[in-house]
């Protein structure tokens, strides 16, 4: 087969040759690869809402975006055991610092998991087992409704993770922001059904 020119045009035509075999390879691998990464997603999802509301077989009734004051994303799950709420602080050491949590009737917190973050490992990445139960800065059991959640350095009652207030704090905010958004779609439902809000454990 002859050798083409090296001249412009030809390393033109063949560039783009290239580029058109690559888009469509990319395209493909990002079409079949769509649905399991989805399903994926859809299962890491259900079994954090499991494990933040402390079950085994909670199933997804409602979902529903709100925004917090600064404009990001907070998304509800009601499901048939409880509601879990997704919240998101973008002021962490490392950035964003994504949580679950979990609530019982009346805004105790039931469980958390971190579902994302950049921060430290072995610092700020604590986060997610310094503050479930029975740890130094435990937070399961309380509601944020009766006292915010603030590290004690601050003047609240919380025990910062070691060397990572920035990180503590950030989690702590976004675990207050997500009550809030819990407290307001309860209003909203006391409202609609007619019912007289309760404090339930």
């Amino acid at each position: 087969m002859k050798k083409l020119p090296s001249t412009l045009p030809n390393m033109l035509i063949v560039l783009t040759l290239i580029s058109v075999i690559a888009a469509g390879a990319l395209a493909y691998v990002n079409k079949i690869t769509t649905g399991p990464i989805a399903e994926n997603k859809a299962r890491v999802l259900a079994e954090g809402i499991n494990s933040v509301l402390g079950v085994t077989d909670a199933q997804v009734q409602e979902t529903t975006t709100v925004q917090d004051a600064n404009g990001n994303d907070v998304i509800l799950y009601a499901t048939d055991k409880g509601m879990a709420v997704q919240a998101i602080d973008p002021n962490a050491f490392g950035g964003n610092l994504k949580v679950l949590v979990g609530f019982s009737d009346g805004g105790t917190i039931k469980g958390y998991t971190v579902l994302e973050h950049a921060e430290t490992p072995g610092l700020g990445a604590k986060a997610n087992f310094w503050f479930q139960k029975g740890e130094k800065g435990d937070i399961i059991g309380k509601n944020p409704g009766e006292k915010e959640l603030i590290v004690s350095k601050d003047g609240g009652d919380v025990d910062a993770i070691t060397a990572s207030t920035i990180t503590s704090r950030a989690f702590l905010r976004a675990v207050n922001v997500a009550f809030h958004a819990y407290a307001g779609a309860s209003a909203t439902a006391d409202v609609e059904t007619g019912a007289t809000p309760q404090n339930k454990n």
